[in-house]
């Protein structure tokens, strides 16, 4: 499984729809956040989403890791992407450049930066998707959870995950 380094608003998706469960059938112990995504984390639960303390927890099981950025070259291109990106998207594209990770975001502008780097991309419906392909959820219990999703303020390309399989 490659490694992936998730941005913020992936993880808060699965969390507060409770279905990190899918992060970690996928990921566990090849999944990685940064220090300043779990700062944008931290902010959410302060600001009454309890459920991102789930992404909390995973990191105490330890199958997903919280890692900081090193050396020059990371340190380098984080400061160029903050320009025109969020510290937590911009630490997540760095390490996933240099270290070789897939960049799991949903933001359409990080995206496009991490393109332009040749960055390996997925994102929230990629994951779902995958998800139902492997049989680890049904169809239907994708479009329940991509509806709480929905309903906490994600904003989906689609409105069922049925329609893309």
């Amino acid at each position: 499984m490659p490694e992936v380094i998730f941005d913020c608003c992936v993880l808060s998706n699965f969390a507060l729809s409770d279905s990190l469960h899918i992060i970690k059938k996928f990921y566990a112990n090849s999944s990685y956040v940064t220090i300043l995504v779990m700062a944008e984390n931290l902010r959410g639960i302060l600001s009454g989403y309890n459920k991102l303390a789930g992404v909390n927890e995973t990191i105490k099981e330890g199958w997903l890791k919280e890692i900081a950025l090193k050396g020059e070259k990371e340190k380098a291109l984080f400061e160029t992407l903050s320009v025109s990106l969020g510290f937590g998207e911009a630490s997540s594209i760095a390490i996933a450049k240099t270290r070789g990770y897939v960049f799991a975001c949903d933001d359409r502008t990080a995206r496009r930066e991490a393109d332009l780097l040749d960055v390996k991309l997925t994102g929230t419906i990629g994951i779902i998707k995958k998800a139902v392909k492997k049989k680890v959820i049904s169809s239907q219990e994708a479009d329940v959870i991509l509806n709480q999703m929905i309903a906490s303020g994600f904003y989906s390309p689609v409105s069922s995950i049925k329609n893309l399989l």
